[in-house]
């Protein structure tokens, strides 16, 4: 049986004003299913969260841009997000799934739609992959060419306790690369994990970008998740040009209790104190890494 995810929290408006331009760099729309079916092998069936909701959601953070990334309930059929971004040219980009069956006209057509990455999957639990419907890192090295030529990068969903053994393909691969959700990894056990210290030397390098999103993907404590902050505060020391910020709206698949966007938002500004920093992440590097006009 494929398991139902609940709706996500009305949000509240965050404590501290967004500033202008701000990009929720991590959502997700889905449905509404009666006009974008859901894979029939997914993982997960979400509720409705359709675009309307999205900006709404959007409106009470005070973000004026969102890059929307594909969702897996939707398998490789990006139509949701793509109608999506062609109602919103100037306020959306997005991040698509696909593998080297998609013909270099179509990913260019996606590119002046506002597509500006491919995400691929390399979250294992038990030796599988977690998510059905997802696109593994090894078909990047076909569709890599295109990719370089439209400028775009990959987004790469993986525990970093295994980022240390693919390092050298994303290298060989030759592609900026954006790290989801602060390497999605168990907060619990510490930052001295080889695999995230091998995420902050990437990025400490430059060899990557991640979000600073995800707290309550971490097996953190909720509603404050404080386990992850320590991971949050590393990353903003060690890099704070390469790094990005999402709600991750609406949290499909949570483990645990449902956050609440604009309580994550406080939780980012708690985490990130100079104003200088945040409006970096918030605004700056988004505008960098998606293309948006200043």
């Amino acid at each position: 049986m494929i398991p139902a995810c609940p709706a996500p929290l009305d949000p509240v408006a965050p404590k501290i004003p967004t500033p202008p331009k701000a990009c929720d760099c991590h959502a997700h729309v889905f449905g509404p299913g009666t006009r974008f079916a859901y894979a029939a092998d997914r993982s997960y069936t979400p509720p409705d969260a359709p675009l309307d909701k999205y900006l709404r959601m959007l409106g009470t953070l005070g973000f004026a841009r969102g890059a929307l990334v594909q969702g897996s309930a939707h398998g490789r059929d990006n139509s949701a997000m793509l109608d999506a971004l062609a109602r919103h040219p100037d306020r959306l980009r997005g991040v698509a799934v696909a593998d080297e069956s998609v013909p270099a006209s179509e990913l260019r057509r996606w590119n002046r739609l506002g597509i500006r990455a491919l995400r691929f999957n390399h979250f294992f639990r038990d030796g599988r992959l977690h998510y059905r419907g997802g696109v593994t890192l090894e078909n990047a090295k076909a569709l890599a060419p295109v990719m370089k030529e439209l400028g775009w990068h990959l987004q790469l969903w993986i525990d970093v306790k295994d980022l240390p053994d693919i390092v050298p393909a994303l290298k060989a691969i030759g592609l900026p690369a954006v790290i989801d959700h602060m390497g999605r990894t168990d907060a619990r056990a510490g930052t001295g994990t080889p695999g995230f210290q091998s995420l902050l030397r990437l990025l400490g390098e430059g060899g990557c970008w991640v979000k600073v999103s995800g707290a309550h993907r971490l097996n953190a404590t909720g509603p404050d998740y404080p386990e992850a902050r320590a991971y949050h505060e590393a990353l903003v020391r060690t890099n704070p040009d390469q790094l990005i910020w999402g709600s991750d709206w609406p949290h499909p698949r949570i483990e645990g209790e449902m956050p609440n966007a604009g309580h994550l938002l406080d939780l980012f500004n708690e985490w990130t104190p100079d104003p200088a920093v945040r409006r970096k992440i918030l605004c700056d590097n988004p505008a960098q890494l998606y293309g948006f006009r200043a």
